[in-house]
């Protein structure tokens, strides 16, 4: 894989909050199942890293590998070169796009790495919680930067065709109870845990563990949720995509009261006044 040199250094940033915060996506893949093929131009790139902060966001999520249902799988290779064409316009875009928190989604230790030391990525946001990976937990301690870690079952390319689960939130429960003790093993100090809404579960299984989500608490981890615009809004209402921003924030207010700390999401000034209202409520109680 090509590398240029090394832009500055890695911006410090912790997952521990005094409040909720938003995480705006930035899917730039040709396939995702909500904005897939937005974002393919720099022009398109930066216009939405600019809106994505300017109504609110703390951190910016890029992706260059779909992890929708069926998605289809891409080589390393192609990963890296869609993901270093953005991260090189965003960092050389503007003092904006210089000090942008970004966090990358990705399962692969490689593209962590490169896209850590190359382009001062802050985060890695891991969809496999080093399932599909094996160096990638030691990468992120090695680069001393925060992890998210995901729960999911299968692959992206199976995890739909049969979620099966006994007790989804006591095992998904136990699963991070591993992960985590792996983790600061390894000497990762700074950790999010994701429940991995729509990853492996049936739309039974993301309701359960949304009316459980308090019970996550018990690790005094970060807890993120990903629920934007995903099938367990819009098929339970027999809609779509497009038409399920109102669910989202729904949702999202749900999961604010059950402890979530970072909401990750498609529309940022919907979710940053879901986290005003939600908090005004909180605080009275």
């Amino acid at each position: 894989m090509e590398k240029i040199g090394k832009i500055g250094t890695v911006q410090q940033f912790s997952l521990k909050f005094d409040k909720p915060i938003v995480m705006g996506i930035l899917n730039i893949t040709p396939d995702s199942f909500y904005d897939g093929g937005a974002y393919l131009t720099d022009y398109k790139v930066l216009k939405r890293v600019e809106q994505i902060f300017t109504e609110g966001a703390e951190i910016i999520d890029i992706g260059a590998y779909s992890s929708r249902p069926g998605a289809q799988h891409i080589s390393r290779e192609e990963e890296w070169q869609r993901l270093q064409k953005v991260l090189k316009a965003i960092r050389q875009s503007s003092d904006f796009g210089k000090n942008a928190i970004i966090s990358i989604d990705t399962f692969r230790s490689e593209i962590a790495q490169l896209a850590v030391n190359e382009y001062n990525a802050n985060i890695i946001n891991d969809i496999s919680a080093g399932e599909a990976d094996e160096k990638m937990m030691q990468t992120a301690a090695q680069l001393g930067v925060p992890y998210i870690m995901m729960h999911k079952q299968g692959t992206p390319q199976t995890m739909q065709q049969n979620p099966n689960y006994k007790d989804v939130v006591n095992e998904i429960i136990s699963y991070f109870k591993q992960k985590i003790k792996k983790a600061k093993l390894l000497g990762i100090k700074d950790i999010a845990i994701d429940p991995g809404f729509g990853f492996g579960k049936t739309l039974q299984h993301n309701y359960q563990l949304l009316a459980h989500l308090h019970e996550f608490q018990i690790f005094k981890e970060t807890l993120l949720v990903g629920i934007s615009r995903k099938s367990m809004i819009y098929k339970l209402l027999e809609t779509s995509p497009a038409e399920a921003l109102n669910g989202t924030s729904v949702l999202n207010s749900i999961a604010l009261q059950k402890g979530a700390q970072i909401l990750r999401v498609h529309d940022v000034k919907e979710a940053m006044e879901t986290i005003v209202l939600t908090q005004a409520v909180i605080n009275y109680k």
